[in-house]
């Protein structure tokens, strides 16, 4: 009885370990954005993405061609705004996302 208690203790301390171990060392590595460009004629660039108001916060407008980031499955898409790199001004932001195609084109 006392060895059953013993292992129970220990298998409980150990479980505890792992799953201390686990909390702190499960850290997504950043995903760097695929090259894209903006296929659309002009693409509003915001600075966030609300889910019950939409976009806001108006940064630009980005012009057909405008060279831009985004990595399908990795970046966040919320009703078709996609999270987009803007290479021009290196910062991000959100843009409709059948705006953004010809990836890794440059």
């Amino acid at each position: 009885m006392r060895t059953q208690v013993i292992r129970a203790v220990g298998v409980l301390a150990a479980g505890g370990v792992l799953a201390t171990l686990g909390a702190t060392g499960a850290q997504a590595d950043p995903v760097v954005p695929r090259h894209a460009v903006i296929v659309c004629q002009s693409a509003s660039f915001y600075a966030n993405y609300d889910s019950a108001s939409g976009p806001h916060g108006f940064k630009r407008t980005l012009a057909y061609g405008n060279k831009i980031g985004h990595t399908p499955g990795a970046h966040p898409v919320y009703n078709g705004w996609a999270a987009t790199f803007d290479f021009g001004p290196n910062d991000w932001g959100y843009v409709r996302s059948e705006c953004i195609g010809g990836y890794d084109s440059w």
